[in-house]
């Protein structure tokens, strides 16, 4: 090969090698839809609940003395059956318990559709394996009934006791029943008003409402959307109802490029632990740290009299000994750190245990070396 040839496929070597870096640099930040980012104002859930009564149980019900609203309910719905309960009857059932139903009703939803529904005791009960809900209604917050929950109890949970042992595995005081409430009255969904459609971001964020805006107004048509503030988009629908869906289909499938989240750090002093994002940065700092420690034990002693025949008594007494440990600390550096590897790397240098690593954070958040914001749960 001639010195020709060598120097024009190193040229093309490398061309392709800056073509490469160059799609690198101006490939696009990680985009979304906007289905993941935002809300439509107006669509949304709304929280039914219920109380009731679940029968059937193995003797794993409650117990009436100690939940006497489980005997008034029973009572009311028996007299409602036309089985009349001579007033001071004291029924001793252990197959019945008090249970409290909750279910969400979904937007859009029409008289008939299935919802699953969570079922969960109120009383002493033992178990509500096996058990059957009856007949419950499934109020709103504005107290009218919006359907109607009944049957069989699906419980993940097991247990067994037998000689005083017992073992349990998850829950059993709770259960689900798929499908459980049946849809009595819908409620109204009306998510455009005066020809505009609102979205509402999961976060507010300025940046990624601007991004939101400049995609609808790129693909839709300019002056199409507008950001009323970090949280809230005014889009303009067209006036036909029966463009609105796909319109908001469109919408919905609309790649947004994400701006570089602000950084954070959250620290779980219960827990120990410690989350960051990948924009927490550090600068240059040193850090010296040690631990304090203080062992307290106690052992028994035998003391005798001095004496063999001094009239004294061997007594038994415990001796106690404090002692004070004190782990050094030596000053450490911690380098600039740019990245999220660089900051682990930095903290795990250290060798610093959670308990420490904890102090040490919202010590460089004081010294303003720490480029985030803390946050302590």
């Amino acid at each position: 090969m001639t010195a020709v040839a060598v120097i024009r496929l190193f040229a093309q070597s490398l061309r392709s090698v800056l073509l490469g870096a160059a799609l690198l640099i101006s490939s696009p930040a990680s985009a979304e839809r906007i289905k993941d980012l935002a809300s439509i104002q107006g669509v949304r859930d709304n929280q039914l609940i219920g109380y009731g009564l679940v029968v059937g149980l193995d003797g794993s019900g409650d117990q009436i003395r100690q939940a006497p609203f489980t005997q008034q309910s029973l009572t009311n719905m028996l007299s409602q059956l036309g089985v009349t309960i001579p007033q001071g009857s004291n029924m001793q059932l252990r197959n019945v318990a008090a249970v409290m139903v909750t279910a969400r009703l979904p937007a859009f939803s029409r008289p008939g559709q299935g919802l699953d529904v969570v079922v969960s005791s109120m009383g002493n009960a033992k178990s509500l394996r096996g058990g059957t809900l009856l007949m419950t209604p499934m109020k709103g917050a504005n107290g009218q009934v919006y359907a109607m929950a009944q049957g069989n109890l699906l419980v993940g949970g097991a247990g067994a006791e037998a000689g005083g042992s017992s073992v349990q595995v998850n829950q059993l005081n709770g259960g689900i029943i798929p499908s459980g409430a049946i849809v009595e009255r819908g409620v109204p969904t009306t998510y455009i008003q005066d020809g505009f459609i609102t979205l509402e971001l999961n976060s507010s964020d300025f940046g990624t409402a601007q991004n939101v805006v400049s995609a609808l107004n790129q693909h839709l048509g300019s002056q199409t959307a507008t950001a009323i503030d970090a949280r809230v988009i005014q889009v303009r629908a067209p006036l036909n109802p029966d463009a609105q869906a796909e319109f908001l289909s469109r919408i919905e499938n609309l790649q947004v490029s994400l701006p570089p989240a602000r950084a954070r750090v959250v620290i779980n002093a219960r827990t120990g632990s410690v989350v960051m994002n990948r924009t927490v940065t550090i600068d240059e700092a040193a850090i010296a740290y040690g631990n304090l420690s203080v062992i307290i034990s106690r052992q028994p002693e035998v003391v005798q009299p001095d004496t063999p025949f001094g009239g004294g008594q061997t007594v038994i007494t415990d001796r106690t000994d404090i002692e004070l440990r004190s782990d050094t600390g030596a000053l450490q550096r911690v380098s600039t750190s740019a990245n999220l590897a660089d900051v682990v790397s930095a903290l795990n240098a250290l060798g610093a245990t959670p308990q420490d690593l904890l102090s040490i954070l919202q010590n460089l958040k004081s010294a303003g070396a720490l480029r985030a914001d803390l946050e302590i749960i």
